[in-house]
């Protein structure tokens, strides 16, 4: 049977309500510090603003304190409660969504040493295309992280469609800083800066695709990565 928005609703009312509760505020307070650390590491690429990149790099410790402390409290949860079905799913869901939120702000951290590490980005041709890119990012992990918090199954599949449009997108950029190296290679290393940005981006939206997978997997009981476009249509609820 389906684990809906409204059987997760009546069963956050039950005996270890405030532990689960807690542990997706937790969750949101990550994640949200996790879209700060990608919004300033853009911004810094975008302007070249070096102080912006230290901010960036430095709020990795933050990131990092924080999956260690929301991987503690799962495992106490395990023990202490030992959940069954639906529970069980939520908090190893947790986990594996605390996992990708650290690969994320590690990724944000690469984006601002790309800024570091050169100083110069061609990003006269492509920084606003990579800007544009990376707001589709941002967008997109607000999106899986709202449907975590929400418990948001059909949002949650929306959002792996999404992830293969910036697939695509991110190829293409990669594909034309590659062709731009050829007849420039005066600024190769700039260049090459940009294309490691790129593919952060990439990496970025596939953990948030992660992320909503994990939604799916929480409200349905499915792996939504195994499933056919006929299947996933067929579970889920029309409209």
């Amino acid at each position: 049977m389906n684990l809906g928005k409204n059987d997760l609703q009546r069963h956050l009312s039950g005996q270890f309500n405030s532990e689960l509760e807690g542990l997706v505020a937790r969750v949101r307070e990550m994640g949200q510090l996790v879209l700060d650390q990608l919004s300033d590491a853009l911004g810094a690429l975008e302007r070249g603003d070096m102080r912006l990149a230290d901010q960036v790099v430095m709020l990795d410790s933050e990131v990092n304190r924080l999956e260690l402390g929301l991987d503690e409290a799962c495992r106490d949860l395990l023990v202490q409660r030992q959940p069954a079905a639906g529970d069980l799913r939520l908090v190893f869901a947790v986990l594996k969504v605390v996992m990708d939120l650290e690969r994320m702000g590690d990724l944000a951290k690469r984006i601002a040493k790309a800024t570091k590490e050169s100083s110069g980005l061609p990003l006269e041709r492509f920084g606003g295309r990579i800007g544009h890119l990376g707001s589709r990012v941002v967008s997109l992990t607000h999106r899986a992280l709202t449907a975590f918090v929400e418990f948001d199954g059909v949002a949650a599949a929306g959002v792996r469609q999404e992830d293969r449009v910036i697939d695509d997108d991110c190829r293409q950029i990669t594909g034309e800083l590659q062709a731009f190296i050829s007849v420039r290679p005066d600024l190769t290393a700039g260049a090459l800066q940009l294309v490691w940005a790129t593919r952060s981006l990439e990496r970025f939206g596939d953990h948030a695709k992660n992320v909503a997978e994990f939604v799916f997997y929480v409200v349905y009981g499915k792996e939504l990565r195994h499933m056919t476009d006929e299947e996933r249509s067929r579970r889920l609820p029309a409209g």
